[in-house]
């Protein structure tokens, strides 16, 4: 049985901020391969999106006030899916999620998100758009993409 469970910086237990880091580092660091400060100061500001599978975090990702990341739009960021629950709707069942806690929490703001960019189509299907050219951060191709909270 799998559980969600969505928390600001202050209501997180430390087993959940140890899960957390760990998850973030097994995928970002070393299954990406990729070095870059994990540990930004945007964690205390952030709505802590969580999928547990038993006692087991399975995905996760972060949803971030407007001005954080991107001046006047929210952001989702440190989306992280452990490899055996990838091609089963795991990421999109968590990219809802947080597409909601923006929409609720951070009303007529859009959501900007950096992109990897072979998750693209991805995020394309679930209504972001494609900002610009795509551009290497930390050693990887990202796409900035846009969710509008309020069509134009």
């Amino acid at each position: 049985m799998s559980d969600w469970s969505i928390k600001t910086f202050q209501e997180l237990t430390g087993s959940d901020v140890y899960a957390i880091l760990k998850l973030r580092q097994d995928i970002f660091s070393l299954e990406q391969k990729c070095l870059y400060a994990d540990i930004d100061d945007a964690d205390q500001v952030a709505h802590h999106v969580m999928l547990w599978h038993r006692a087991e975090l399975i995905a996760y990702a972060r949803c971030l006030p407007p001005n954080t990341s991107y001046k006047h739009n929210s952001s989702i960021g440190r989306v992280a899916v452990v490899l055996r629950e990838r091609g089963k709707q795991t990421g999109r069942m968590l990219m809802k999620q947080c597409i909601g806690i923006n929409l609720e929490h951070y009303p007529g703001k859009n959501i900007c998100i950096n992109a990897q960019l072979h998750l693209q189509s991805f995020y394309s299907s679930l209504g972001f758009t494609t900002q610009g050219k795509a551009y290497a951060e930390d050693g990887i191709n990202h796409i900035k993409m846009l969710f509008r909270s309020i069509p134009t």
